[in-house]
Parts: C-alpha cells; sequence; structure tokens
C-alpha cells in the first residue's frame, strides 16, 4: 500500500529492483491463500522488491534516512505477519491488514457473501450447505425479478397474434415497425429487456463469488459428499482412462449441463407461439449449444462455484415450472 493506494507489480526480471517511492503503510507476499505482510511504524521512504539467485522473490521497505548522534539509538518498529489470508484473522490483528485480501473488481459483493457463507456455516457446519443456503437466499432475494421475467414473457406471448399484424401492416417500414411495437409494449407495460434481468444481477455475484472461492483459505480442503475440496473441481477417479478426459471425470458440470437443459425447454414452453419458425429452430439450437457451452466453462471451476449455480439452476427451474402451472 504505497500512499494510500493498492499497488500491485508483476514479477521483475532477474537481478532487476524495482523502487516505488512514497509513504509505505504495508508490503505483501501472496500466493492463493497465505500472505507475507510487513507492517512499518516508522516514516518510509520508498517500496521495493526484486527476485534473488535462486528466483525467489524479495520484498523491502526503504525508511526515512536519520542522523544517529553517538552514544544514541534509534527503534524503527515493524509487524511481519505470516499466515492465511483470512479477513477475520487479519481483523483480529487491528493493524488495517485485512485490506491486503483483495477480491477484484465486485471485492466488496464477495466479503459480503463470504460473510453470509460463515453466518450459515455457523448454523450447519458445512461449507457445501452453506454455499447451498446461500444460494436459496440470493434466488429468494431475486425471485421479485424472476417473476416478473416470467409474466413479461408470457404477455409476450399473449400479444403474438398483434405482434404478427404490425409485422404484415409494416413489412416495407421497420421504423413505423419498431414503433408500433413499442408502442404496443407501453400499453400493455410490457419490459422486452426484463427477461435479462435476473441475469445481469447474477452476473456481478457470480464472479464476486468465484473471487471468494478462489481465494477463501476457509473452503481450503473442505468436503462436501464426494467432492474433497470445495476450491477445486469434484474429480471422482475412474477405475479405466478416457480420451482428453484422462482417468477422473467432474460430476457436478455435467448434473449442471441437465440442469440447463431443463430450464432451457421450461423457458421455451413458456414462450409457445410468440415465437416464429425462424425463432423455434434457434431455441432448439440454444437448447444443446448454450448448456455444453457452460458446461465447457465451468467444468474445470471450483466444485464450490459449480454446486451454487446448479442449486440456483434447480431453484428457477422449480420457480418457472410453478409459475406456469399457476397460470394456466
Amino acid at each position: 500500500n504505497l500512499n494510500g493506494k493498492a499497488l500491485g507489480f508483476k514479477r521483475p526480471k532477474p537481478s532487476q529492483r524495482i523502487t516505488n517511492p512514497g509513504s509505505v503503510s504495508w508490503t505483501a507476499l501472496k500466493n492463493k491463500y497465505f500472505s507475507l505482510v510487513l507492517k512499518p511504524f516508522a516514516v518510509t521512504e520508498a517500496q521495493f522488491y526484486s527476485e534473488d539467485k535462486n528466483g525467489a522473490l524479495v520484498m523491502g521497505i526503504a525508511m526515512e534516512g536519520v542522523s544517529i548522534q553517538p552514544n544514541s539509538s534509534i527503534n524503527n518498529r515493524v509487524i511481519l505477519y505470516a499466515g492465511p489470508s483470512s479477513i477475520p484473522a487479519l481483523k483480529e490483528l487491528n493493524y488495517g491488514l485485512e485490506a491486503t485480501v483483495d477480491y477484484g473488481f465486485f471485492g466488496g459483493i464477495s466479503k459480503v457473501m463470504i460473510v453470509i457463507m460463515g453466518f450459515f456455516h455457523t448454523v450447519t457446519r458445512s461449507w457445501g450447505f452453506s454455499i447451498i443456503l446461500l444460494s436459496i437466499f440470493l434466488n429468494l432475494i431475486t425471485f421479485p425479478l424472476t417473476a416478473k421475467s416470467f409474466k413479461s414473457m408470457q404477455k409476450m406471448q399473449e400479444l403474438h397474434p398483434q405482434m404478427e399484424q404490425l409485422k404484415k401492416q409494416h413489412k416495407d417500414s421497420p421504423e413505423k415497425l419498431n414503433k408500433s411495437v413499442m408502442e404496443l409494449y407501453k400499453k400493455y407495460n410490457i419490459n422486452p429487456l426484463s427477461g435479462c434481468l435476473p441475469i445481469l444481477l447474477q452476473m456481478p455475484i457470480f464472479i464476486a463469488l468465484y473471487a471468494a472461492l478462489m481465494k477463501s483459505i476457509e473452503l481450503r480442503n473442505t468436503s462436501f459428499f464426494w467432492i474433497r475440496d470445495l476450491s477445486s473441481p469434484d474429480a471422482v477417479r475412474l477405475p479405466f482412462t478416457l480420451p482428453i478426459i484422462g482417468n477422473s471425470i467432474n460430476i457436478l458440470p455435467l448434473i449442471m449441463v441437465v440442469a440447463m437443459v431443463m430450464q432451457q425447454k421450461i423457458s421455451t414452453r413458456t414462450m409457445g407461439s410468440a415465437v416464429t419458425a425462424a425463432q423455434k429452430e434457434q431455441q432448439k439450437i440454444m437448447l444443446i449449444v448454450m448448456p455444453i457451452v457452460f458446461g465447457f466453462i465451468f467444468y474445470s471451476m471450483p466444485s464450490g462455484l459449480v454446486l451454487y449455480w446448479v442449486v440456483n439452476t434447480l431453484l428457477t427451474i422449480t420457480e418457472q415450472a410453478s409459475m406456469a402451472k399457476n397460470s394456466q
């Protein structure tokens, strides 16, 4: 932390020494779960880092030069912390070292997620169940948007005949067609973008949770059913070796793919006749392509994150099926 701002750095070249002049609050070396933090209490001139002949990183703080009179001494007090990158553990020291834990752009949300999971953990004593309860909790918060999105899709389905009529009336004038469609949406109080709101709201939460699970030492080496480590993929050993996959397979991403296919089918049925023949073909393609793409993306992600997404998808399926049944 230099002049009140956190300053990251890249690994220097061999025999290169990088010096950053200014007032240093602390300087730190970190890996995924542990930190080495040096905090001075005297006036500083700069922070520096380099790489020694063995390839190890070296960091330090240059203190302000002072004159020492004969028969006198000066004490420069510093604190060296070597331990887990845990916000509660660092907060207990009461030196502001918790600022060394950085979860990225959505760090504020990440910290809230960790606090909520920590609360659920005090009740369940299981980080796996804590993630499940977190997913349920967040799903309840976003449910009003999900319900609004569902109702909007149903209204669009009901307006399909009028939409087709407008297309015929203004087939030679796209501007008039867009204007008429917007007027129709306004008349029936439909927001065409409302279907995207739940997903848009979930993305910052998803990114923040990803950062939290990737860096939280609390989840390191914690098991849940067949999952040996919630901070890593849930690899299950196979008695044989498969091409590309190898001798282990990640189960949760496969469950997620199946759940996403089910969710896509329910969404397709919800739209019903509100889509054209071309749109139906696109939906059929998305029904297969989107879950497969997400399966590839999630396959190597932390199992805790995939568990969150699986539970969230299953809850969404339940909500959509229930709302579809009640609307009949």
